[in-house]
């Protein structure tokens, strides 16, 4: 049986944060060397701006957790939706650095809590047999979000705006953050957020709206997990008995950035021009790794109830390794320039069926209903963290050594998460959210 048309309208709302936390990676890579011009910044204040985003998006990971274990995931997530649409206007009319520094701050507060609600809601919507594909849809959004993003400000760059340039690639990121607050008023709750606060026909009711084969036993097995959980906004995800979960979140996280991905997306322009191509070219670049982000994000979709979690990560992690491990060689040489766009290319695809079409999926299956938005805050969160780090370190790694150091490391990360993946990585394809919590956490 497919997906009928309720879960499909539902899903892909639910996913529409995704959207705007691609199309805002974007506009960073768009706009960063035209603010560093603008203001004048140095090597480190250009680090900082890249940064402080995902500084604001890590607190907004744990407290869009918290919110969504007590308000639900639909309501938390309106929320974040209208903080990021309301910062987007902010930064494109800042009048100084330091205001633009907050204001990306709040921005980044708003995409936090979405990366953690927007999988937690459709995690708990789907149907087992679709969870990972439909989880999936968050992740397509961010990468369709990123393509859109860099023809934005390719559009935007050859309108010669002049000054403004990189006010207008950000104040257009609020459009697509207004339609998501709007549509977020026509979908339901979750049936297990329902089930938590008692609300039986409610859950029952979307349960068979979103095409449940059996939606008594299923809200039986809910309850049954609440029960056993004693399930309560106040349920603490630190605790001993989900030791197990918590290093999946966490190290799926980390290893995420630890690729290298959003570094590569945020320095996109840099990176090309350290290899010698010219600005103009850089944005064209830059659509055609948006558009294999989005190609092979859907192959990974497609796969991923399939062929499972672990045998992608493994697969994926083979391939980003062996690039990063090329793009390394391109600039430690200084040879061979022209083979970076495909390396770049060929590492995007493999890591976009893989981690980036898994990560969000296997955070929001790993945690039990009880701290779910909570386990999801804190993957996030470790992902955020690293991002951060790696953002402010890379130019300074550049600058102090060459251009070649960072995909050094890269490459070298990308080995760990094969070795850790392959030996600890337990498969979750195919089996009930209540299924894997009795697998998972451990007395």
């Amino acid at each position: 049986m497919r997906p009928n048309a309720k879960l499909i309208k539902t899903t892909l709302t639910g996913a529409l944060g995704g959207l705007i936390f691609g199309f805002d990676i974007a506009v960073v890579s768009g706009i960063i060397d035209l603010v560093v011009q603008h203001f004048g910044l140095s090597g480190f204040e250009k680090g900082l701006t890249v940064a402080v985003g995902p500084v604001g998006t890590v607190i907004g990971c744990f407290a869009g957790g918290v919110m969504g274990q007590r308000l639900g995931s639909r309501a938390a997530l309106r929320y974040a939706a209208a903080l990021y649409c309301l910062a987007a206007i902010g930064t494109a009319v800042a009048p100084g650095w330091i205001m633009l520094l907050t204001l990306r701050f709040l921005s980044g507060l708003g995409l936090g809590a979405a990366s953690v609600l927007g999988p937690v809601y459709i995690t708990e919507l789907a149907p087992a047999q679709w969870r990972g594909r439909l989880v999936g849809a968050f992740q397509v959004n961010v990468v369709s979000g990123l393509l859109l993003g860099y023809t934005s400000n390719y559009l935007v760059g050859r309108a010669n705006l002049g000054a403004i340039d990189w006010r207008v690639m950000v104040g257009i990121a609020a459009a697509p953050a207004l339609i998501f607050f709007i549509l977020l008023f026509t979908i339901p709750s979750s049936p297990r957020w329902s089930a938590s606060r008692n609300e039986i026909d409610e859950a029952l009711t979307v349960l068979g709206q979103m095409g449940a084969a059996d939606p008594k036993a299923e809200l039986a097995e809910i309850q049954s997990a609440l029960t056993a959980e004693h399930a309560s906004a106040h349920e603490p995800v630190f605790q001993w008995k989900y030791r197990y979960p918590l290093f999946l979140a966490i190290t799926i996280g980390a290893f995420n950035q630890l690729a290298g991905i959003n570094c590569i997306l945020y320095y996109m322009h840099s990176i090309f021009a350290a290899a010698g191509f010219a600005s103009e070219s850089g944005y064209v670049q830059s659509i055609v790794v948006g558009a294999t982000n989005w190609i092979f994000t859907l192959v990974g979709m497609a796969m991923i109830d399939h062929f499972g979690r672990k045998s992608l990560l493994i697969v994926g992690a083979i391939g980003s390794a062996g690039c990063m491990g090329g793009v390394a060689w391109i600039f430690s040489s200084n040879s061979h320039q022209s083979a970076l766009l495909g390396l770049l290319v060929l590492f995007v695809a493999f890591f976009s069926l893989s981690q980036g079409s898994v990560i969000w999926v296997y955070i929001g299956e790993v945690f039990p209903t009880a701290v779910r938005s909570k386990g999801q805050g804190v993957g996030s969160a470790s992902h955020w963290i690293v991002n951060t780090i790696i953002a402010l370190g890379f130019p300074i790694l550049v600058h102090r050594f060459n251009e070649g150091t960072p995909f050094v490391f890269f490459a070298a990360a990308t080995v760990v998460q094969l070795i850790v993946v392959t030996l600890f990585y337990p498969e979750t394809k195919g089996q009930t959210l209540e299924q894997l919590q009795r697998k998972l956490i451990r007395a």
